[in-house]
């Protein structure tokens, strides 16, 4: 079973993952949209969603009960 953390962090790569694709396929950064540029906000949004990419990294490595 996942844990409310390993959703939370599945939900920010999501988001990033949606983000990079507005960017690749409009050239609009949403973050910046909405925060601006190179702004504090941004830099903060950036580096939750990074933080969250690290950790998902270790749910590929974890085992989980299979329920039937």
């Amino acid at each position: 079973m996942r844990t409310p953390i390993d959703k939370i962090a599945l939900l920010l790569v999501i988001i990033g993952a949606l983000n990079w694709l507005l960017v690749g396929l409009f050239q609009y950064d949403l973050v910046a949209g909405i925060f601006g540029v190179a702004t504090l906000g941004a830099s903060i949004v950036y580096s939750i969603i990074g933080i969250a990419g690290l950790y998902c990294i270790s749910l590929l490595f974890r085992d989980v009960p299979v329920v039937d």
